[in-house]
Parts: structure tokens; sequence; C-alpha cells
């Protein structure tokens, strides 16, 4: 299983994670970072649906998003 992180502080919320994540598990955070947008994240329970790809940190502009395996 691998594990997603994000740093929600730092996310613009601009959504190309959430598009390139193959297994679509990926959302908008409800809540506001900051910074006014909402970030996103991946909850607790679809985390285990992880491939560990790293698609959506790859894709990130701000490099927000680190996968480990």
């Amino acid at each position: 299983m691998a594990r997603v992180t994000f740093k929600e502080d730092r996310c613009k919320g601009c959504g190309h994670c959430i598009v390139a994540c193959p297994k679509k598990i990926i959302t908008f955070s409800e809540g506001f970072n900051l910074k006014g947008y909402h970030p996103a994240t991946v909850t607790e329970d679809k985390m285990k649906e992880c491939i560990g790809c790293a698609s959506c940190g790859k894709i990130c502009p701000d490099c927000v998003i680190t996968v480990e395996k």
C-alpha cells in the first residue's frame, strides 16, 4: 500500500492531481487552507486504493504531494 501526503497549506486547489489519479481517489477538501483554497486530499478509507504510481506528484505544479510506497 502506498501513502500520499499533501502539504495542504501550500496547495492552490488547481485540481491537476485529481485528473491525473488513475484510481480517482483524490478529492478537494471541504475546508479551506490559509490561502483560502480548497486543498486536494485523500481520505484514509481511500488511501488503501492508492497504487503508488505518483502521477499526482509528478503533475503538481507546486510540488505539494509526496507518494511513499
